[in-house]
């Protein structure tokens, strides 16, 4: 007569549950890379933005300036205009048509935010082509 211990035995026992400790610690160490990648990733330098050194397009016969002076007045050619004036005089300009290119000139001294402001105008006023004048840079 024969008595099977449970301690006789020298095999180890088949566990079926599944070891997760490995994949959290791989989990939390990306969450550290992470975490001090994450600002490195963001910009917050100010920026002096250079003289565009870019191809000039071919301009139009008559094209339309919008001059954004240091003092944030406009001018739409050569006649001032206001910011509330702006859409009647670019309709005046262009004879209502919307798909006009509108090109931009704006003083070094403008801030980004006005420039942005007279942007949204002429979109609300339906000119969605809109181009910026820069200086070219004459580099050797």
């Amino acid at each position: 007569m024969g008595i099977k211990l449970s301690g006789d035995s020298d095999e180890l026992e088949e566990s079926h549950d599944i070891n997760v400790t490995p994949m959290l610690d791989v989990m939390l160490v990306l969450l550290i890379i992470f975490m001090v990648a994450a600002p490195l990733a963001t910009v917050s330098v100010p920026v002096d933005l250079p003289d565009s050194n870019a191809p000039a397009d071919p301009r139009p016969d008559k094209p339309i300036y919008l001059s954004i002076r240091a003092d944030s007045t406009l001018a739409l050619g050569e006649t001032d205009v206001t910011m509330e004036g702006l859409g009647e005089a670019l309709a005046a300009e262009t004879g209502g048509d919307t798909e006009t290119r509108v090109y931009i000139r704006g003083d070094r001294a403008v801030a980004y935010g006005e420039l942005m402001g007279v942007m949204n105008a002429l979109r609300a006023e339906g000119y969605s082509q809109v181009g910026l004048v820069g200086l070219e840079d004459v580099a050797p």
